[in-house]
């Protein structure tokens, strides 16, 4: 009786529902006129269906009303709060969606999802574009974004008035379903004081790859960040013999016309160093410390062994690098680096990326039509003035442009892709390149033979980026699979697959010492490797957009990373917490490289700019004061804008020549 009583409520708060109203009233009528429940139909199957019928329309309504009514409740709080209760939007959003589609209302769940998006689109489009695909319950298991979603929880920082105000709604309101999406999927970092300031929202939300007790746990390993043992620049300390007694004065006074002198000399060696085809990488494996003014103030960094075994180096090749040492430019805060940049014209919005050997006498760029084109600067040089025009707005900077159409194909063309070109690099000695592209495959060519050497196969997605190792003779790759790999050049198989990134690996970086890799994913976290074992052994955990660059420092002791939104995060690989965040581009962070003492960091960006930041500033900050200090230490030293290109590369030279490269756009 008490079944059928239920069943006839239910069926009466349907017709009301859905607005009608006639048969609302007939049921009502029939219900006065007799005293006992009206028994639609004796099958309790029908019972059933009608109850559970009437519960899942109730928990799309709450759904529904529920976050309407939180998003109201939160865009009219107090100005003090709003910004940290809006955090929790965002989760609960994409939870109740994906807890719609769990229980089977895949129409109201569209539905939902298109309601509201337009608030969360500024911040995390790229998430929403994949969770636009779970169109049914199978999809939430099957789309490894979704599932990581749904197993593990969102850590959001909050302050306690933000908390209690959160939660003195939730209780007065009674809305269960928030409440129930909240107390499942949230889990907040609560701090006394007040609240946080938008400006260091950085970390506030990590949503996905960033279970932040797994990253506390990964990063208590042990890791070694320091540099080679042996290294070029260690035996050029021992051997001061190989200076001569001018450049001792130089290398003992370290200031005035000693650094104007190294400049002037790496302005006259670059225009004879073109047969020393050395990428600036190859520094990498040393730091400058012993030539650096600091270097009594700061500890060197501690010497580790080789996990892999190392190519040889010829004695005519580690003259040449020896040379380049000696003649290097102690940049700092005051000494900027003169800058050379290479634009591409005509490329018809063509050109995917570009990278320029050690001494910038090659230059090579990858295209959508699948081709690689190399340019030879000194022949380019040959062809007449017409090629090359000095930049009209600084005299320390000379821009190099280069026309793919320009001329009789003043390139030397690389065919064998199949798909667009995403990355390029040149080895330390810069008589091969490696180039990955969407046709899945890593091509090797010989700048010397102007052929394909190798074609390695392995990734079974598009490859994003490809970098050699500082030795040379490794090279690492990124790719759409979700996996970096490391590979050796003498064999067609990768020698270790590095697995653990919850969406695309969009760039890759060797680690000073080669013993370690660092990858950058979409997932927003950036992670290192190891690179005998294939273990993770970092996480960082801070941008809230898909990394595109990094770089480490000549000591191996930073990484930098920049991301899509212009954001670039400077990190102490030791502990894996982030130094300071620079705010300064306004559009993708597409390279990052730091100068060979480690003084300076250079960023290209979308933005049209090359931005230079003070790093020594923050190095020498000491560790019981890096918590509490000014998060902003690392100072904008310079902008450099160009006309109209946005910056595709930038790398230093060995003598701390700054190179950059880019196509100009006319779309701007």
């Amino acid at each position: 009786m008490e079944n059928m009583q239920a069943v006839n409520n239910f069926v009466a708060a349907y017709l009301k529902k859905k607005g009608f109203k006639e048969a609302e009233q007939l049921l009502e009528d029939l219900q006065n006129k007799d005293s006992a429940p009206i028994d639609f139909h004796n099958d309790p199957e029908l019972a059933k269906f009608i109850h559970h019928f009437s519960q899942s329309e109730d928990d799309v309504a709450r759904y529904q009303d529920g976050y309407s009514k939180l998003r109201s409740w939160t865009y009219s709080s107090l100005d003090l709060y709003k910004h940290e209760l809006l955090r929790v939007l965002y989760p609960v959003f994409i939870h109740s969606f994906m807890d719609m589609v769990a229980k089977g209302h895949l129409q109201e769940a569209r539905t939902f999802f298109n309601n509201f998006r337009e608030d969360h689109e500024l911040m995390h489009s790229r998430d929403l574009q994949k969770l636009e695909g779970v169109l049914s319950q199978s999809h939430l298991e099957e789309m490894e974004f979704a599932r990581s979603l749904r197993q593990s929880k969102v850590n959001i920082k909050i302050c306690q008035y933000s908390y209690d105000l959160l939660l003195q709604y939730l209780h007065k309101t009674q809305s269960t379903a928030m409440l129930g999406v909240i107390n499942e999927h949230i889990n907040f970092q609560v701090s006394s004081g007040q609240p946080s300031s938008i400006s260091d929202d950085a970390e506030v939300v990590t949503l996905i790859g960033s279970c932040q007790d797994t990253a506390n746990q990964i990063n208590q390993k042990e890791i070694h960040w320091g540099l080679l043992e042996d290294s070029l620049e260690e035996r050029l300390e021992k051997a001061g013999g190989l200076l001569s007694d001018s450049e001792k004065t130089e290398e003992e006074n370290k200031e005035g016309d000693g650094d104007e002198t190294k400049k002037r000399s790496v302005e006259s060696g670059k225009q004879g160093a073109s047969t020393k085809k050395l990428k600036k990488e190859k520094a990498l494996n040393a730091t400058a410390k012993s030539a650096r003014p600091e270097a009594s103030t700061t500890p060197a960094a501690p010497r580790v062994k080789a996990k892999l075994p190392l190519p040889l180096m010829s004695t005519e090749v580690e003259q040449s690098i020896l040379e380049d040492l000696r003649n290097r430019v102690q940049l700092s805060s005051v000494l900027l680096p003169s800058v050379s940049f290479y634009t591409f014209l005509n490329t018809h919005n063509g050109l995917n990326c570009s990278s320029i050997s050690h001494d910038g006498s090659l230059v090579a760029g990858g295209f959508s039509d699948s081709s690689l084109k190399v340019w030879d600067m000194a022949k380019l040089g040959q062809q007449g003035g017409s090629s090359i025009l000095q930049a009209e707005n600084d005299s320390t900077s000379s821009e190099h442009v280069v026309g793919p159409n320009g001329g009789k194909r003043s390139y030397t063309l690389f065919q064998g892709h199949s798909g667009p070109v995403h990355s390029a690099t040149f080895s330390p000695l810069g008589d091969f390149i490696l180039s990955s592209s969407a046709d899945t495959t890593i091509r090797l060519w010989s700048t010397k033979l102007n052929a394909n050497l190798v074609c390695y196969k392995g990734h079974n997605y598009p490859v994003w980026d490809v970098q050699f190792s500082p030795v040379g003779h490794y090279f690492a790759s990124a790719s759409h699979d979700r996996t970096a790999r490391i590979w050796s050049m003498d064999r067609i198989q990768p020698l270790r697959i590095m697995a653990g990134h919850l969406s695309d690996v969009d760039c890759v970086q060797w680690h000073a010492n080669c013993n370690y890799i660092a990858t950058g994913s979409s997932d927003k976290t950036v992670r290192l490797w190891d690179v005998q074992n294939g273990e993770c052994v970092r996480i960082f955990i801070g941008h809230r957009s898909m990394i595109l660059s990094l770089a480490m420092s000549p000591d191996g002791r930073y990484m930098a990373s920049g991301d899509e939104d212009g954001m670039i995060m400077m990190w102490d690989i030791s502990s894996g917490r982030c130094i300071t965040p620079l705010m300064g581009h306004s559009s993708c962070v597409w390279t990052v490289a730091f100068s060979c003492e480690g003084s300076l960091l250079a960023s290209g960006s979308a933005d049209c700019t090359v931005k230079l930041w003070d790093v020594t500033t923050s190095a020498k900050v000491p560790r019981n004061e890096e918590k509490s200090g000014n998060p902003n230490r690392l100072r904008l030293l310079k902008t450099l804008a160009t006309k109209s290109t946005p910056v595709y590369s930038v790398q230093f030279s060995r003598r701390n020549l700054l190179f950059a490269a880019g196509a100009l756009s006319k779309n701007l």
